[in-house]
């Protein structure tokens, strides 16, 4: 009869750390799953915003105002009764401008030097 307790306390302690080690699994399990929900959360946030973005872009180039620049810009279009100056690229203009000589910034001489010229 002892052997036989002995026998079922030690199937227990073993049934009992089984389902001990199963339970630390499952709570791993879930801190990982855990895990993987918070990253595709901040994911689907994140394409959220992208996507308000894109939206808010859409309706930016669908505007009259956009449409108007790019007419332009990009064609070189205009209004009835306006005139369209088309300037060269900046490399020519340089080329075409007058240059300013610079001066040398030069200080007053000192009150001694200005004795010394009027006296000698």
């Amino acid at each position: 009869m002892r052997k036989n307790k002995a026998y079922y306390a030690y199937l227990a302690i073993f049934v009992g750390i089984l389902f001990l080690l199963s339970l630390i699994r499952n709570v791993s399990k879930i801190g990982e799953a855990r895990k993987r929900i918070d990253k595709a959360s901040e994911k689907v946030e994140k394409l959220r915003e992208e996507n308000e973005e894109i939206k808010r872009r859409l309706a930016e180039v669908k505007g009259e105002e956009y449409i108007e620049k790019q007419l332009r810009d990009k064609l070189g279009l205009a209004k009835e009764g306006e005139i369209v100056v088309v300037l060269p690229d900046e490399e020519t203009l340089r080329k075409i401008a007058p240059s300013i000589p610079e001066e040398e910034e030069v200080l007053p001489d000192p009150t001694w030097k200005k004795w010394l010229k009027l006296f000698f």
